[in-house]
């Protein structure tokens, strides 16, 4: 397959490696994006460990909450620009998606669609939804939802960026009062923020852990001065390696980012929250969506359309 500088552009994008770098690892992986990536980890070139996740689409992501915060669910809704994604009457339609997502039994978008839509009983979810393409007249979609409930204490929301980003927050807890209300919606700015993707370390796979070390043990290996290191350094390194990164990617064991010394844990502030209001707090756990997340976005070569339509 034939690489194209598109291909080393995007793939510079996602991993932050030297342009010849990506274009090496294309050439080496037959153009395979996500081969590619992982050939650049191996080789210690990635500077920047990003998803392989293309923003694509524009929309906004809203929440819903039942009076007593017990359940929530939190939604997308994509539009193809931006600027209709700002618009208040697709803002609004959103927020009715949200509702309805809220208090509804389907488990998935398209059993969703198939329900009667609340606001008008004579159309079905899918029906809405084609009215509102035909009135703002740009492609829309129900994209996903999930929901959260949690009798013993409650969930927390947190709405970033005008709709770009929604988290929800599953907290049990005995006591729920503003501090503790207050910590909860902390977590959630947190987990918008530093994107961690689990809870706590008890949520991820072995599979994982064995996937990242033999990417440590490959980047290991491409250096002469570690390589030469006895095994049991070796091991001791990459364990050090694992431990560093699950304390960027789960939740529990980052920063807290409003720590005053700079040092805090989430659960080490969590925790002190619980002793402050003697209350017994367990951070369950959490949904973060991001608008368009690994939907690949449509760029428009405003150079290439200007020439071909000049005949150039």
């Amino acid at each position: 397959m034939a690489v194209t500088a598109a291909m080393v552009k995007e793939l510079r994008e996602m991993t932050g490696a030297g342009m010849m770098d990506c274009k090496k690892a294309l050439s080496a992986t037959d153009g395979d994006m996500d081969k590619a990536v992982e050939f650049l980890r191996e080789k210690g070139l990635a500077g920047i460990d990003k998803k392989a996740n293309r923003i694509a689409a524009e929309g906004v992501v809203t929440v819903a909450l039942t009076d007593d915060a017990k359940k929530a669910v939190v939604v997308e809704v994509n539009a193809e620009t931006d600027f209709v994604a700002k618009n208040e009457k697709f803002q609004t339609y959103a927020a009715d998606v949200a509702g309805q997502a809220l208090v509804s039994d389907a488990a998935d978008v398209e059993t969703f669609l198939t329900e009667t839509w609340a606001k008008d009983p004579t159309m079905t979810v899918r029906d809405a939804l084609a009215t509102e393409i035909s009135i703002i007249g740009e492609k829309l979609d129900i994209r996903r939802f999930a929901r959260v409930e949690e009798p013993n204490g409650f969930v927390a929301s947190y709405i970033h960026g005008g709709g770009k980003i929604g988290v929800l927050v599953d907290v049990e807890t005995d006591v729920v009062n503003d501090a503790v209300k207050e910590m909860a919606k902390n977590i959630a700015m947190q987990a918008a923020a530093l994107k961690p993707m689990y809870t706590d370390r008890s949520a991820v796979s072995e599979e994982f852990i064995e996937h990242e070390k033999q990417i440590l043990m490959a980047q290991i290996q491409n250096d002469p001065k570690e390589a030469s290191k006895p095994e049991k350094v070796i091991q001791g390194m990459i364990m050090g390696r694992i431990n560093k990164e699950m304390k960027e990617i789960c939740l529990m064991d980052q920063t807290y980012v409003k720590a005053e010394d700079g040092k805090q844990s989430v659960s080490q502030y969590v925790a002190e929250v619980a002793k402050a209001n003697g209350a017994r707090i367990k951070v369950k756990n959490f949904l973060r969506f991001e608008t368009g997340e690994g939907m690949e976005k449509k760029v428009d070569d405003f150079a290439a359309e200007v020439a071909k339509q000049a005949g150039m």
